[in-house]
C-alpha cells in the first residue's frame, strides 16, 4: 500500500467510527468505538495538516513565476517546505504502530551466569539496581522468588513489578549483561569477568491464559533463606511444572496459599511469553525491528567497574556515571535506546512515504 492509500484508509476509517458514534448504539459497542476515535483522532489531525501543507506548495509553486507575486511566492515556499519537513515528522511518529504490551507491568526474572560466586554477586547488584529505578518511578514491586548462594549473592530472583508504562520503560533490558571488577575474593587483584542474564517479560491477566489442570504438576517444599535462624522449615515454596512446555516456576517468599497464586502467574505469564515469541518468529521481520535482536542471550551492556564506566553496546554509548546508574539512574539509557528503537521505526516509514 502507497503511502497515500495508507493515510487515506486511515481517515476513511476515521470518518465510519465518527458516524458510527452518532448512531444508536450498546454500552459496549460506545466503549469499543469510543477508545478507537481517541485513538486515531490526533493520527487524523496530523494527516489533514500535512495534506494542507502539500496543497498550499503547490499554490506558491504555480505562483513562482508570476512577475508580481513570485518572489513573495518563493518566500513563502521555503517556509512551507520546512513546515511540511516537521509535519511529516509528527505524522510519521503518530503512526509508528504501538505496542500493546507497553502499559504492562512486567516479571522481571535475573539469572546468575557465567563466573560463579562473582556472577551471583552480579546478579545481587543488578537487583538492587532495578529496584531502586522502581522507586524512583513510583513503582510497586514484589520478590516472589529468590535463590541464595552461601556468600550472599543470588542464583535466581523472580519479580513482580507494577505501575505505569513498566514494560515500555524496562523492555530493552533482556539480555546478558556482563561485569568487569575484581572479586573480593581476589587477593592478586585482577580482573574478572562475569555475566548475568535478564529477562522481563510482560504480565498477563487471568482471562489471557487457560492451563488445563492435567498439563501441570504442583510439588511442595521447604523454603529456603540466606541463612541464619529466619530460614524457613515449613513446606511452604511451590513449585509449578508445566508439563507440555517443561516450564518450571517456583514461589517462596509467602505463605503456602500465597506462593501457589504467585507461581500460577509467572506461569501465565511465562507461557503468554511463549506464544509471543513463537508468533514473532513465524513473522522473521518482528525481532529486527528492535534494538538488538531482543535475544537474551545477546550481550547487551557491560558494566566496567574500574573504569567506572557503563557501556550500552546497542547502541554505541558509554557513560562514565557507572556509580549513578546502579543507584537506578538508568534514564539516560533508556530513553537511548527508545530513541534509537523510535529511529529505525521512523526511517521504514519514512521509506513507505517515498
Amino acid at each position: 500500500m502507497q503511502f497515500s492509500e495508507k493515510l487515506e484508509s486511515i481517515v476513511e476509517k476515521f470518518n465510519f467510527i465518527e458516524a458510527k458514534l452518532n448512531l444508536p448504539l450498546n454500552e459496549s459497542e460506545i466503549v469499543h468505538f469510543s477508545r478507537q476515535y481517541s485513538e486515531l483522532r490526533p493520527v487524523v489531525e496530523k494527516i489533514l495538516i500535512f495534506r494542507k501543507l502539500k496543497n498550499e506548495i503547490k499554490d506558491a509553486e504555480a505562483l513562482t513565476n508570476d512577475p508580481d507575486l513570485g518572489s513573495l511566492a518563493e518566500e513563502e515556499l521555503i517556509k512551507l517546505k520546512e513546515n511540511l519537513k516537521e509535519s511529516e515528522k509528527e505524522l510519521l511518529l503518530s503512526l509508528i504502530p504501538k505496542d500493546e504490551t507497553d502499559n504492562r507491568d512486567v516479571v522481571l526474572e535475573i539469572r546468575a551466569g557465567t563466573g560463579g560466586d562473582e556472577a551471583a554477586l552480579f546478579a545481587e547488584t543488578l537487583l538492587k539496581m532495578y529496584l531502586r529505578y522502581a522507586d524512583r518511578q513510583g513503582w510497586r514491586y514484589e520478590i516472589v522468588e529468590r535463590a541464595f548462594t552461601s556468600l550472599g549473592g543470588i542464583k535466581e530472583v523472580v519479580v513482580n513489578i507494577s505501575g505505569k508504562q513498566v514494560f515500555e520503560c524496562l523492555k530493552f533490558e533482556s539480555g546478558v549483561h556482563r561485569v568487569q571488577r575484581v572479586p573480593e575474593t581476589e587477593s592478586g587483584g585482577r580482573i574478572h569477568t562475569s555475566a548475568a542474564t535478564v529477562a522481563v517479560l510482560p504480565a498477563v491477566e487471568s482471562k489471557e491464559i487457560n492451563i488445563d489442570s492435567a498439563d501441570i504438576r504442583i510439588d511442595t517444599m521447604r523454603a529456603s533463606g540466606a541463612g541464619g535462624q529466619h530460614v524457613n522449615t515449613t513446606d511452604s515454596a511451590v513449585r509449578i511444572t508445566h508439563i507440555p512446555s517443561g516450564i518450571v516456576v517456583t514461589s517462596s517468599e509467602k505463605s503456602q496459599h500465597q506462593n501457589r497464586a504467585k507461581a500460577m502467574e509467572v506461569l501465565k505469564t511465562k507461557l503468554f511469553d511463549l506464544q509471543k515469541s513463537e508468533a514473532e518468529n513465524a513473522v522473521s521481520s518482528e525481532r529486527k525491528d528492535q534494538v538488538g535482536s531482543g535475544d537474551r542471550s545477546e550481550r547487551i551492556r557491560t558494566y566496567n567497574f574500574p573504569q567506572g564506566r557503563i557501556t550500552e553496546h546497542r547502541v554505541n554509548l558509554s557513560l562514565y556515571k557507572l556509580d549513578q546508574v546502579l543507584e537506578g539512574s538508568l534514564d539516560e539509557i533508556i530513553n537511548a535506546l527508545r530513541a534509537a528503537d523510535q529511529a529505525k521505526k521512523l526511517a521504514e516509514l519514512s521509506y513507505e512515504s517515498n
